[in-house]
Formats: structure tokens, C-alpha cells, sequence
């Protein structure tokens, strides 16, 4: 099949038909690096990429909502016992498995398939270990909080929360390179599937851990416990029922025991800087804990909205950064330079939109999590404020999953030279 040329608008046969559209040709001179085919394939991949993340982020979406029907009190300590564990546990789990997108969309492109087993079964011994230092510090979570200044009630409850959640985190990391797995050889729809069947059943769990049981904040713990291993068990029969695995997976092997060194220099850049970009976010929920409990629920309602526009630009770098690995291994970086600029533009336009949206409906935002009069009015001020500055934090979620491809492209190639 002939590949798409730099800049090339005119698309193929099976591409988009764009030939007609004045904007669309406009556009395209506008951005001549941007191509019409390429945004096809782009979106193709990304889309049910986009989806499954969010749906993965619904489920605390899920218990921020049923919690705020609870009260003040009980909306704050489980977003911010949720924040706490996308800090300390969801952050680390998806920044080291980052490593796994670089890795398995070039084995992929170079058709290296059994490597991309390989490699998987290499992703979950180290991230198992990375357990542990997370549960060291859930388990201390309320010390923490009550030296950072945060209300007594909220950080008690908050340790209630996180401690119940801890058994949850291997199955939270296990799942992450499920994903993996299965996005960089192009098979993105089982994780939709099983995001629609899990966000079901958490919010059927929720009600009756909530409402039958009574169990308040641990009920939203203990449901999101079973949720997180519903999901991986979910994803896991599907595998294994449409045989996805046979291309890939030759069984257990010591092979997965070396080469540690290459996935640790792509796995912890990945983990700092996907861990610094979202505790930036979380340094706020600390310091809007220390004014008041109303800044403190309007912080967290702010955090839910904007984590979920978030995740959209996370869905098109990671297919970016997925196009311009198959293509950097298949020996096309003109591809590769296609596919990721392609994706900064989409990105860009895609933050204006929800801007725009988000502007538009600042009133209304705050009644989907609480009925608190003070914390909906303090949301509405807030929205003006922050959302231009979401522009920005979009491209910085999308430029970096493509550019690493290039530099270890780059590293490969030295290796290679210096060989020879």
C-alpha cells in the first residue's frame, strides 16, 4: 500500500474525501505537513483510544458523584483520596507502561511480533515491583496529609479510603499494559467494550454499597476494589476468547529477564514527566485543602473536568506516538513526521472546541458532582480563568509521546552504527 508523502492533502483511495471541501484545502496549504489521510488514521486509532481512557477515568468520575450526594465532607475526602491515588499510584502505573508504546509500535512495525510478548511480560515484572513503594506511601497517606495542613475529618476519611484501595493496584497496573498491549498492534475496541461493562457495573456497585449497604466512603472503596479487578478479568477472557494473543505470545520466557536497562531510560523519563504534568494539578487540590472546604470542592470539580478533557489529548498522543513508532520501525520517518505533527494540529484544534464548551456551560458544571450552592458559584469564577491555559497543557500532553519515538529511533540507530 503506498504511503502518504509529507504535506500530501490529496487523499487516497479509502481516504478521506476531502477533495471537495474549500476548508479542508485551505487547511492543507495553511499546514502542509498536515494530511487529510493521515488524520483519517489518526482518529480511527485514537478515538476508541480516547474513549477507553475516559471510561477508565469515569470510574472515580463515578464515585466523586454518588460521594457528593453524600455531602460536603464525603465529596472532598474521596476526590482527594482519588487524587491521592492518581498521585501515587494511576500516574506511576501509566508513565512506566509509557515505555511499553515506544517499545512494542516499533517491534510492531517491523513486524518483530513475539518481542511485543516479550516485552510485555518484561513491563509486568517491573511495574509489580513498583507496588510497593506505592503502598508505603498509601499507607501513610493521613501523616501525610495532616503535614501538608489538611483537615482532620477529611484526611481520616481519606486514609479510610486509600487503605481499602490499596489491593486494587496491581490490577490498576496490570490493566495499563493490557491496553498497551493490545493499542500498539492497532486493537483498540475490547478496551471500549470493557470500559462500558465496567463503568455499568461500578455505578451498580456504588448504589448498593451506598444506598443498600450504608457503607458511605469505604463503599466507595470497596466498589471501585472489585471494579479494578472486574476490568482486567474482563479484558483478559476477551483475549483470550478471540485468540489475540497467538501472534504474540510464545509463552513465558527468561528473555524477559534481560534488557532492563533500555526499558528503565524510557520508562522513568516517561514516569517524571507524566507524574510532574499531573502533580501540578493535585498541588492544588493541597492548597485549596488549606483555605477551606468550599475552595477544596470547587478545586476537585475542576480537577474532574479538566483530567477528562486531558485524557482526550492523551488518546491522541498515544495513537501519535503509536503512528510514528510502526512507521520509524517500518524505515519511514517521513511518516513518522506526518503522523506527529498531524496530531498537534488535531490536538490544537480539539482544545479550542472544549474551551469554548467549557466556557459556555460554567454554570451548569458543578451540579453534576455536588448541590452546594457556594461551590457551584466558586466553580463559575473559576472556569474563565483556567480554561485558556488549556490549550497549552494539551500540546504538552501530545508532543512528547511522539518525540520520544524519534529519539530512541536515534539511539538505535547510534547503537546500530557504532556495531557496525
Amino acid at each position: 500500500m503506498p504511503q502518504t508523502a509529507v504535506g500530501e492533502c490529496e487523499p487516497r483511495s479509502g481516504g478521506l474525501r476531502l477533495s471537495g471541501s474549500r476548508c479542508v484545502r485551505c487547511l492543507c496549504r495553511c499546514f502542509p505537513a498536515v494530511s487529510g489521510v493521515e488524520v483519517k488514521a489518526l482518529f480511527l486509532l485514537a478515538a476508541p483510544m480516547i474513549l477507553s481512557q475516559v471510561l477508565l477515568f469515569t470510574l472515580n468520575f463515578i464515585s466523586a458523584v454518588f460521594s457528593g450526594h453524600l455531602g460536603k465532607l464525603e465529596l472532598n475526602a474521596v476526590t482527594l483520596a482519588t487524587s491521592v491515588i492518581s498521585v501515587t499510584g494511576i500516574a506511576v502505573g501509566m508513565g512506566l507502561s509509557m515505555a511499553c508504546d515506544t517499545m512494542m509500535s516499533q517491534m510492531y512495525g517491523g513486524r518483530n511480533l513475539k518481542q511485543i510478548g516479550v516485552i510485555l511480560q518484561r513491563g509486568i515484572l517491573i511495574l509489580m515491583m513498583f507496588c510497593f513503594p506505592c503502598w508505603a506511601l498509601f499507607i501513610n497517606t493521613d501523616k501525610i496529609l495532616l503535614a501538608v495542613k489538611q483537615d482532620p475529618e477529611v484526611s481520616r476519611l481519606c486514609q479510610l479510603y486509600v487503605k481499602i484501595f490499596i489491593p486494587a493496584i496491581p490490577a490498576l497496573f496490570l490493566y495499563q499494559l493490557q491496553i498497551r498491549y493490545l493499542q500498539n498492534q492497532e486493537i483498540v475496541k475490547p478496551q471500549v467494550l470493557t470500559g462500558l461493562v465496567t463503568n455499568i457495573l461500578s455505578v451498580l456497585m456504588h448504589y448498593i454499597f451506598l444506598f443498600v449497604l450504608k457503607l458511605e466512603v469505604a463503599g466507595c472503596a470497596w466498589a471501585n476494589v472489585i471494579v479494578q479487578y472486574c476490568q482486567i478479568i474482563v479484558l483478559f477472557i476477551y483475549i483470550r476468547w478471540k485468540n489475540l494473543h497467538l501472534s504474540t505470545w510464545a509463552g513465558w520466557t527468561t528473555e524477559c529477564l534481560q534488557e532492563w536497562g533500555p526499558f528503565f531510560q524510557l520508562a522513568i523519563p516517561s514516569l517524571l514527566m507524566f507524574c510532574m504534568e499531573l502533580w501540578a494539578y493535585e498541588i492544588g487540590s493541597f492548597l485549596a485543602g488549606l483555605i477551606s472546604q468550599v475552595e477544596l470542592g470547587a478545586q476537585s470539580v475542576i480537577f474532574q473536568v479538566l483530567t477528562i478533557f486531558i485524557l482526550i489529548h492523551i488518546g491522541i498522543g498515544s495513537a501519535a506516538g503509536i503512528r510514528v513508532g510502526m512507521a520509524l520501525g517500518g524505515g519511514n520517518p517521513h511518516q513518522a513526521k506526518t503522523s506527529a505533527v498531524t496530531a498537534l494540529f488535531c490536538t490544537g484544534c480539539i482544545a479550542l472546541l472544549l474551551i469554548t464548551i467549557l466556557g459556555v456551560l460554567k454554570d451548569y458544571v458543578a451540579k453534576l458532582f455536588t448541590n452546594d450552592r457556594q461551590i457551584g458559584e466558586l466553580v463559575s469564577k473559576i472556569i474563565p480563568i483556567i480554561a485558556p491555559f488549556h490549550l497549552f497543557d494539551a500540546l504538552s500532553s501530545v508532543l512528547p509521546c511522539a518525540e520520544v519515538n524519534f529519539h530512541v529511533k536515534a539511539q538505535m540507530q547510534s547503537g546500530w552504527g557504532g556495531e557496525g
